[in-house]
């Protein structure tokens, strides 16, 4: 029946200026804008989909890793060392040192721009 995720969403506090962070950042491609909202799918290089929308009124809930919900968006890398040293040259905020991932492997947490989580994985 389910054949795998087809996107995770953000609400952004700026759709587009979350857009141009996660291309110019993390090498996202812009494949759809929509007009009558600002309301982006944006493809990683690897052909996942992300989508960024415009938020809505409602307080953002203070979070972290281990928080009820949705807890962080991770990313697979082939060399934790290359994917470390090319996000410290954008200036990316890191939650922590690089620590063994669940499942085996090296993971590392950053935020975007807005306070979302994100990991890179090496597995």
């Amino acid at each position: 029946m389910i054949t795998g995720m087809d996107h995770l969403a953000i609400a952004a506090e700026d759709a587009d200026k979350l857009v141009d962070w996660y291309a110019d950042t993390l090498g996202y491609e812009k494949t759809f804008r929509m007009e009558e909202k600002p309301v982006w799918l944006i493809t990683a290089p690897g052909g996942t989909v992300l989508e960024i929308m415009p938020r809505d009124e409602t307080a953002r809930p203070a979070r972290t890793v281990f928080s009820p919900g949705l807890s962080h968006l991770a990313l697979r890398v082939k060399n934790m060392a290359e994917a470390i040293a090319a996000l410290d040259a954008k200036g990316v905020k890191w939650l922590g040192e690089t620590g063994n991932a669940v499942g085996g492997g090296k993971v590392r947490s950053f935020s975007d721009p807005e306070g979302n989580v994100l990991q890179i994985v090496e597995r």
